[in-house]
Formats: structure tokens, C-alpha cells, sequence
């Protein structure tokens, strides 16, 4: 049987000019300088910044999943 473990959820921004995929990449690479454990991530929203009619940046609000340590 599995032992009982305890995750927690954490909720970061991230952005980039090249497009979602890479905003994505951008926020998990920057969540696992800090989180230790990291078992999932949700994508909650995709944003997109404008200026002068043209898109400018793509933004993700993402949730990070991680095990807390016993």
C-alpha cells in the first residue's frame, strides 16, 4: 500500500512574446529553481497582452502541484 503524502498547490504568471507553449515552459522552468517535488501543473488561463493592436506577450496563470516533504 502507498503511504499517505500531502501535496500542495501554488499559483504563478508567467509570460512570453513567442507564444502559450513557451509561456508554459517559462513558468515550469522558473517553479522547479524553487519546488521540490513538482507531481502536476494545471493551466487555469491564458492571457494575451496588446499594444497597438498587435499581441505583445502570452501570459499563463498556472498551478503548480508539488508533495510536501515529510
Amino acid at each position: 500500500m502507498a503511504e499517505p503524502r500531502v501535496a500542495r498547490v501554488t499559483e504563478i504568471i508567467a509570460g512570453s512574446p513567442k507564444g502559450f507553449e513557451e509561456a508554459i515552459k517559462v513558468g515550469f522552468a522558473r517553479a522547479t529553481k524553487t519546488l521540490r517535488g513538482i507531481t502536476g501543473m494545471r493551466v487555469d488561463e491564458m492571457r494575451v497582452a496588446v499594444e497597438n493592436s498587435k499581441i505583445i506577450e502570452y501570459r499563463v496563470r498556472l498551478e503548480i502541484i508539488f508533495v510536501l516533504e515529510t
